[in-house]
């Protein structure tokens, strides 16, 4: 899925050029330093372990990412399988050889249909849930809730109100703008998410402040599983 930054007519230049059939997205080059910065803070570098990726655009975040994490394995998605050789591109010109090709993932079916494992330690999302309909954010907190351990973490990262406030007037012009393309989608609030969040067994943990009026979240699933909570409220009803 692919957003640029506040503005309503996106210019992507393509770098297919030659042999490369990279996408270059001017948001993302701009945003995932920034992005980065917020992962250090929050993945352990001293460990194997897996990493999701819905909704990678390009895949210009998840072959930066990577290639600061090579002990992490990267799995990239893409609903829109027009991006998956920008993608394989981005990985295959990755050093670290810890990218993986692309998936299809529809957010909203249940996660047993995307072939992948429930055992992931982390998962990404990057300027999906603004663009999207309010669907697709549950189906980002259910789904999650089910293929991270426990204790693993979501990042997302986009435009949010907080308490029912959109500021600068630049977020409030964009949110209109993705409104007048399609009612569903908008800019989400964070207490809304939250409210969603905490009913799939994942809490906000942290809220950082990044470039551009952008906001990146950080959540955590709890230990103890959500499903496991389900199945003993079950047992205590009969």
């Amino acid at each position: 899925m692919l957003v640029e930054d506040g503005i309503n007519s996106p210019k992507v230049s393509s770098k297919s050029f030659g042999f490369s059939k990279k996408i270059n997205y001017p948001s993302a080059d701009r945003n995932k330093k920034p992005i980065l910065d917020v992962l250090q803070k929050h993945f352990k570098k001293d460990i194997e372990g897996r990493v999701l990726e819905i909704s990678s655009g390009t895949g210009q975040h998840a072959s930066y990412f990577a290639l600061h994490f090579p002990r992490l394995i990267f799995q990239p998605s893409e609903y829109d399988m027009s991006l998956f050789e920008s993608i394989k591109a981005y990985a295959n010109d990755t050093p670290t050889r810890n990218l993986k090709d692309p998936i299809r993932i529809n957010i909203v079916e249940d996660w047993k249909t995307w072939n992948i494992g429930n055992d992931f330690d982390y998962v990404i999302n990057i300027n999906m849930i603004h663009v999207a309909p309010f669907a697709c954010s549950v189906g980002l907190f259910k789904n999650v809730s089910a293929i991270i351990k426990p204790e693993g973490l979501l990042i997302t990262y986009g435009a949010y109100a907080n308490n029912g406030i959109l500021e600068p007037q630049s977020n409030r012009d964009f949110d209109n703008s993705i409104r007048a393309r399609d009612p569903e989608c908008g800019v989400r609030d964070i207490q809304d998410l939250k409210i969603l969040a905490e009913s799939y067994g994942i809490n906000l943990i942290y809220a950082y402040d990044l470039p551009s009026n952008n906001k990146c979240l950080v959540w955590q699933k709890n230990r103890v599983s959500f499903y496991v909570l389900v199945g003993i409220s079950k047992q205590l009803v009969i």
